[in-house]
């Protein structure tokens, strides 16, 4: 199993940080990575790529202002998401996690580098969506 972690500042207080991550609906008007989203119940959703590649995502915890999780799936892996949100002044520290096991064999050796990808750029889009340039501070 694969494991990335990435920490960052994001600017604006906890609630609209928060706020702004968890509404899924809108994913697809700030996420680059993104064609669309579809929310199947408060506790199900599916992202579809650019190249319209469906993965599923199941909320598993919520803990309001602080902690949001769910387990992922589509045709190559499966794993889980863990989202912790903290209060710094007028920011919000992110602090996400993913861990992946990849069901093909030959996506192994790939799994963490895209982790770690894909994390980059979902921080990216937060900051550029909510305007604020602060570097990122990846857990190798």
């Amino acid at each position: 199993m694969a494991v990335s972690n990435i920490k960052a500042l994001i600017p604006g207080e906890l609630h609209k940080v928060w706020d702004f991550v968890l509404d899924i609906e809108n994913y697809a008007a700030w996420r680059s990575d993104l064609s669309k989203t579809v929310v199947i119940s408060d506790r199900q959703f599916i992202e579809y790529t650019k190249d319209g590649y469906p993965t599923t995502f199941t909320v598993t915890l919520v803990e309001p202002y602080r902690r949001w999780e769910f387990d992922m799936e589509n045709s190559n892996m499966t794993g889980h998401w863990t989202g912790v949100f903290t209060a710094k002044g007028s920011e919000t520290e992110i602090d996400f996690t993913e861990q992946v096991e990849a069901k093909k064999l030959l996506m192994k050796p790939f799994v963490k580098s895209y982790l770690r990808k894909q994390q980059t750029q979902f921080v990216a889009d937060i900051r550029k969506a909510l305007g604020g340039l602060y570097p990122l501070s990846p857990d190798l």
